[in-house]
């Protein structure tokens, strides 16, 4: 192992900020772009010894590979990490189009299909299929979906998800309003028995991969368009039927002062919900407010 890989990975092994499945990953990028300066002939022994010419270079040999902007700012975040932790900030420009990175670009609704009844109870695995049930009524993520203990986050009139089952650890709450929610948190809570939706004999890898041969064996291929329907029903609920952008509804510069109160207010709303720090991210959820 290279010397900047073994003191990168010691260092990641220090600093456990985020989920296990958001230190694996930046653990996967940071080791991946100090491979990449090896290729492109730089040689530094440590994180201490980057400089601001090494992320310009890995981002010039990304913009040649033509990776995504996504990606490419994914990949700056993780950097941004590493400058933080050896307490060089300034090695990684703050704003992304210093790099010529063009991430303002208005996001596209998510159009994934939802799973049928038909495809659910095709499952022949209860816990996954009471996950799926999860994520449909309260627009939880898959992790937080199978981690969850029923018994335990249940606060009558809300869901209470620790912060050890969410990203970032942002612990939440989510209103319970709806039958559906309440009857498919019984059932979760009868399933469970005390425990999490992760069946005993199994770790959480394991019924990760589990999960993902069991929904694609019935058809099933992204599970996400689950959080995107619950965003744009409780959009439409609390906005008193006003329909998200996503759904042929109006944008900001077609709706009424009041309208665009209503908006805003209700996508604060689901943003918090849906565990996200950013208003603009409700963009992919609802569609562009403008």
């Amino acid at each position: 192992m290279k010397q900047l890989n073994y003191n990168i990975l010691q260092l990641c092994k220090r600093s456990r900020e985020g989920s296990r499945a958001t230190q694996a990953d930046r653990r996967t990028i940071l080791q991946r772009c100090a491979s990449e300066l090896d290729t492109l002939g730089f040689k530094p022994k440590s994180a201490n010894g980057l400089k601001p010419k090494h992320i310009e270079a890995l981002v010039h040999h990304w913009r040649a590979k033509q990776l995504s902007p996504a990606t490419i700012k994914n990949r700056l975040s993780c950097l941004r990490w590493l400058a933080e932790k050896v307490d060089k900030p300034a090695i990684v420009q703050r704003d992304n189009a210093a790099y010529g990175i063009n991430l303002k670009r208005r996001p596209r609704p998510n159009r994934a299909k939802l799973p049928t009844l038909d495809q659910i109870k095709a499952i022949d695995d209860p816990y996954i299929a009471m996950s799926l049930r999860l994520q449909a009524v309260f627009g939880l993520r898959f992790e937080e979906a199978t981690k969850i203990i029923p018994e335990l986050c249940d606060g009558g009139t809300v869901l209470r998800l620790k912060d050890t089952w969410c990203k970032g650890k942002r612990a939440r709450t989510i209103p319970i309003e709806t039958r559906a929610q309440r009857m498919v948190l019984d059932a979760a809570k009868l399933l469970a028995q005390g425990g999490s939706l992760i069946p005993q004999d199994k770790t959480y890898i394991q019924h990760k991969k589990h999960f993902y041969y069991q929904t694609g064996k019935v058809g099933l291929k992204n599970m996400h368009g689950l959080r995107h329907h619950y965003a744009q029903q409780r959009y439409i609920q609390l906005t008193g039927g006003m329909k998200p952008p996503a759904l042929g509804g109006k944008v900001a510069r077609e709706m009424t002062p009041d309208e665009r109160h209503i908006d805003l207010a209700a996508r604060r709303q689901v943003s918090a919900e849906l565990g996200h720090g950013r208003l603009e991210v409700t963009n992919v959820y609802l569609g562009a407010g403008s």
